[in-house]
């Protein structure tokens, strides 16, 4: 009988659920500072997850919650960008 696989799980930096890695969405601070979605859930850099919900990804710009994460400002822009992104994948 085969042993089943483990099913890895993160927390939501917005919400603070904790969900299958595969249900969320992956946010990465790459080494040279950009910020961006990696829907992939394979791009090299710091990352940090949120719920792929509509609340959870309007509460990341609106506290700046990724600053926190990632001990690094991160501008507005980059905000809006990853919402715009979101919203145009739903």
């Amino acid at each position: 009988m085969p042993i089943p696989k483990k099913v890895p799980i993160r927390t939501c930096i917005a919400c603070h659920e904790e969900k299958p890695k595969r249900d969320m969405l992956r946010v990465v601070r790459s080494a040279d500072g950009n910020v961006s979605l990696d829907f992939s859930g394979k791009m090299p850099g710091r990352g940090a997850y949120i719920c792929s919900n509509e609340a959870c990804v309007r509460l990341l710009g609106k506290k700046k919650l990724l600053n926190k994460v990632f001990s690094a400002p991160v501008e507005d822009d980059v905000y809006r960008k990853i919402e715009e992104e979101f919203l145009g994948r739903k």
